[in-house]
């Protein structure tokens, strides 16, 4: 659904969003130790919806509701959705704008704490069978540790679109050569893309650095095989854990081996001792794993 698409629908509840007026009335303010920064441009979030790619039978989870300025035009897309709010002083107001909406369920938790598929297992009229998709204005804080949750979930998403810091959407998109943890933590499960940019006068306060919109659509199975990924994280954190060093010496490091030892494991992968874990790609690791498995 397109962004045009979006603002001409007729909808009430898609009139603008006075974000710090119920803010306001409710005696509150945004919580910098909860990283709250509400989107509320039009067009930013018809660009989120957009990514999503949502139709009447798409059930979709919410991370960080807010005050429900994403999850109106989300119950407008889609066909059912579960939206988690994390602060219990927003969710009050939360509920009372979600109000009108009858294919929205609002839950008052810590995703980290919650199992993402159970939210759709029980007490939804919208089954999961072909999946469920992820949207959400996430805060940057958690960043990292959201995505980790979601994509080693017992049930993973279709598909996963995040805004987030502009600087951490082009390190989960890296290529070999710039590669990070985090990169590697994603595309392991999932293929990305950054679909947007946001600019930092999009939310409410406006953060000091711009956003963007990250798609990942997940892969049927990981590019690292189930059974081999915990050690595939395993040497990717000892192989990221001192940046500068070689890999022979970072692995030998984080995985406690003598450098003789991690440089042999690394030429039997096919591997030069001497580059940095920021230039393999996930075949590499991949063959890595293998070579330490042995």
């Amino acid at each position: 659904m397109s962004p045009a698409a979006l603002e001409s629908m007729t909808h009430p509840q898609l009139s603008p969003l006075d974000v710090p007026g119920l803010l306001s009335q409710a005696g509150l303010r945004p919580n910098k130790r909860l990283g709250q920064n509400f989107l509320v441009d039009s067009v930013a979030l018809g660009k989120v919806v957009e990514a999503a790619d949502l139709t009447d039978d798409d059930a979709v989870l919410e991370v960080g509701a807010g005050l429900g300025s994403l999850t109106r035009y989300l119950a407008v897309g889609a066909g059912f959705v579960t939206a988690i709010e994390l602060d219990e002083r927003l969710f009050h107001v939360l509920t009372k704008v979600m109000a009108p909406f009858d294919n929205v369920r609002l839950v008052q938790g810590d995703i980290l704490a919650l199992d993402p598929a159970a939210l759709f297992e029980s007490g939804t009229p919208q089954k999961i069978d072909k999946g469920y998709v992820v949207a959400a204005n996430i805060p940057y804080y958690i960043t990292s540790a959201v995505i980790r949750h979601l994509l080693e979930a017992r049930r993973q998403p279709q598909r996963v679109v995040l805004t987030v810091q502009r600087e951490v959407a082009e390190r989960i998109c890296a290529k070999p050569g710039d590669m990070s943890l985090l990169a590697l933590s994603v595309q392991v499960y999932g293929e990305p893309e950054i679909t947007a940019r946001i600019p930092a006068g999009a939310f409410y306060p406006a953060p000091q650095v711009d956003s963007s919109v990250v798609r990942v659509r997940l892969l049927k199975d990981p590019v690292i095989p189930p059974r081999q990924l915990k050690s595939f994280f395993r040497l990717a954190k000892a192989g990221f854990s001192q940046k500068r060093k070689t890999l022979r010496n970072a692995l030998a490091g984080g995985m406690q081996w003598s450098p003789m030892q991690a440089g042999e494991i690394l030429q039997s992968a096919g591997i030069d001792p001497q580059r940095r874990a920021e230039t393999l790609s996930l075949e590499e690791w991949g063959k890595l794993v293998d070579a330490f498995e042995i």
